[in-house]
């Protein structure tokens, strides 16, 4: 069994920063890429962050246009934890946030996008 879970959300003013934290435990093998989505009510769910790679020196980030100078995504190998530093916020970043990753649980097995409960961001004006 793998599991996500993510923490950190909350409310906050416009303005504001908050940090969102996302670790994977369980029956790990490899963590190809790890991201953040977001979904508002009545919107679709919308890509946030991704950050690829399991080499602890080299990733690549990508980033919705949206959030780009904003939000910064980092990972920590050791941890199997993702982030995401959320700042500037405003209240078009209220969403519920579901963080991701795409794990391998042994060597020979397939890659399985394997997806948090989320937690809710409220930015208040």
């Amino acid at each position: 069994q793998v599991q996500l879970v993510e923490s950190g959300g909350g409310l906050v003013q416009a303005g504001g920063s908050l940090r969102l934290s996302c670790a994977a435990s369980g029956s790990i093998f490899s963590i190809n890429t790890m991201g953040w989505y977001r979904q508002a009510p009545g919107n679709e769910r919308e890509l946030v962050a991704t950050i690829t790679g399991d080499d602890a020196t080299n990733y690549a980030t990508n980033y919705a246009d949206s959030v780009k100078g904003r939000f910064t995504i980092s990972r920590d190998n050791a941890a199997n934890t993702v982030y995401l530093q959320m700042n500037v916020l405003k209240p078009e970043d209220t969403a519920m946030y579901y963080c991701v990753a795409k794990i391998r649980r042994t060597r020979v097995d397939i890659w399985i996008h394997y997806w948090g409960q989320g937690t809710q961001v409220t930015v208040s004006t």
